[in-house]
């Protein structure tokens, strides 16, 4: 994992790599047993359950997709679901109107 972030800026192979990582724990958190949530490990210096490991990772994950979203706004760009909203309000005040003609 060292030097991965400099390894490529390769846009392919960065999302490759980045839908690799996410299907990578979509397999190991579907395959966790419920019966092991609750075991303690260790973890950065301390105790946690793998339950708590579980929801640090969506609340880390969801951090970064803030930051991501924050950062295409900050640079001129429009998230696809914003896009789609807007584009769906559009419509909707246009409907009405062809419905009066």
């Amino acid at each position: 994992m060292k030097g991965l972030e400099k390894s490529t800026t390769d846009k392919a192979r960065v999302i490759a790599t980045l839908k690799d990582s996410f299907a990578h724990a979509k397999k190991a958190i579907t395959a966790m047993p419920d019966a092991d949530l609750e075991k303690s490990m260790d973890w950065f210096g301390g105790k946690n359950t793998e339950r708590g490991v579980l929801l640090f990772i969506v609340r880390h994950a969801a951090e970064h997709l803030g930051q991501s979203i924050a950062y295409a706004r900050f640079v001129g760009v429009t998230p696809p679901w914003t896009e789609d909203a807007q584009k769906k309000s559009s419509e909707k005040k246009a409907a009405p109107a062809k419905e009066k003609q």
